[in-house]
């Protein structure tokens, strides 16, 4: 027993002074002080393109007016939101496009055979391959990719959209913080695919007795509509662009030996209420209010005015992600045009219970729980809406399973401080 006691006395001393050793260097460095690790190196806020920097600040989240709609469900309630970036304009069918052609690459290199082990064996696509998808030969290698001959128009070989899956692994938070450390790490990994190219069909469904065929062969191929914002597209498929961009930015970010940053997501419904005030704290609309016109009489947004006359603002549809002025933090749209998602479930009542610092409500339903439970914000108001939905207090709701021709998304990324200030005193 002695000796036992001996060799754990002797073990705890080595690892005094093996520890001892290995801090003279630092000790020198430091003069035996706490100054912190040295030589870590300086940050600076990277403002991603096309965003725009929303301030930290306090609004009145909720009806400035008359909630008619849902009859003052939506009180209004003191929030505090932490500074965050977010798009300046929707999400482009251009944009939205560079998501659907890494997808289709991604496959195209896996079954060319176009990938490549790192020296600990594990497998990477190698993006600097070429792949003409014109090419007999690389479309008979690509058949899987391409529709079977009994689905092709004039023999055409046209890659089947429904090929185009995006594999997605996140971590849920949430659930990990309420179980407290008691299950493994894998109960809180959520992987998920999603099929993910727009739903061009949504023109002709959404509206019965209206010849919207153009739109739907044409809205997001043609290169007139490149500057227009996505529409067709889920919840679930904004998510999935969302983690795509993150990975996207960061992978770029670590081969250039720089820090990663956070991740995009869809923004919470008090950041979507807070970036489109504008700072303008009690106003029902982006640019002030209370009017929908300027003094010129010019319509401010593309929406459905005067009962029905789509074109009098300028739009018939939607129009350019980057039309009409924008409001004071330099974003676009943020009422009409089309309507957007945001990360928030949906609760009549949210406001009678949620946090009124950054507050988030959340759930990732699951394809098997019922319809009530897959309700998400939308917010904005659309080009077929009327007025009443275009202030920034106006509430709504869609399924996040379900796509929609007036609905489209932009995303945020948090802001890693106080205010940009901060950084300028390292």
């Amino acid at each position: 027993m002695k000796n036992r006691a001996f060799k754990g006395f002797a073990f705890v001393m080595a690892l005094t002074v093996c520890g001892s050793c290995s801090l003279k260097g630092t000790k020198s460095a430091m003069g035996g002080q706490l100054t912190g690790v040295p030589n870590r190196p300086h940050y600076a806020p990277t403002v991603p393109y096309g965003m725009v920097y929303i301030p930290t600040g306090f609004f009145h989240m909720g009806a400035s007016d008359e909630d008619v709609n849902y009859a003052l469900t939506a009180r209004s309630k003191a929030v505090t939101q932490g500074g965050f970036y977010m798009d300046a304009t929707e999400i482009t069918n251009n944009q939205y496009r560079q998501f659907v052609y890494w997808v289709r690459d991604s496959i195209a290199h896996v079954l060319l055979g176009q990938v490549k082990s790192n020296k600990d064996g594990q497998s990477f696509i190698d993006w600097r391959a070429k792949i003409n998808y014109a090419d007999p030969a690389t479309q008979q290698k690509l058949d899987a990719m391409f529709y079977p001959p009994q689905d092709r128009i004039w023999n055409r070989k046209d890659i089947d959209i429904r090929k185009l899956v995006y594999h997605a692994e996140s971590y849920d938070l949430k659930d990990a913080a309420m179980d407290e450390g008691r299950s493994p790490r894998d109960s809180f990994i959520i992987k998920t695919n999603t099929a993910i190219y727009p739903d061009t069909l949504c023109w002709i469904r959404d509206f019965s007795y209206s010849y919207n065929e153009p739109m739907a062969r044409m809205y997001f191929y043609h290169p007139a509509f490149d500057n227009y914002p996505v529409v067709g597209v889920n919840w679930e498929q904004a998510t999935a662009f969302c983690n795509w961009r993150t990975n996207y930015w960061n992978d770029y970010r670590e081969s250039r030996h720089e820090y990663t940053e956070g991740e995009f997501k869809l923004p919470t419904e008090a950041q979507w209420e807070y970036a489109a005030r504008g700072g303008r704290n009690e106003s029902p609309y982006p640019w002030g209010g209370p009017y929908l016109r300027n003094k010129k009489g010019c319509l401010l947004a593309n929406f459905k005015p005067e009962r029905g006359d789509y074109a009098s603002d300028g739009g018939l549809y939607p129009v350019r992600a980057d039309s009409y002025w924008p409001n004071d933090y330099g974003l676009y749209n943020m009422a009409g045009n089309v309507s957007e998602w945001t990360s928030s479930a949906y609760y009549a009542d949210a406001s009678t219970f949620e946090m009124d610092m950054n507050p988030d409500i959340e759930y990732n339903a699951k394809p098997t729980d019922p319809p009530k439970m897959k309700r998400k914000v939308i917010r904005g108001g659309s080009w077929k809406d009327i007025g009443y939905f275009l202030q920034v207090s106006t509430r709504q709701y869609e399924y996040q399973d379900t796509s929609k021709c007036y609905i489209g998304f932009r995303s945020v990324i948090s802001f890693l401080g106080r205010s940009k200030g901060d950084f300028s005193k390292q």
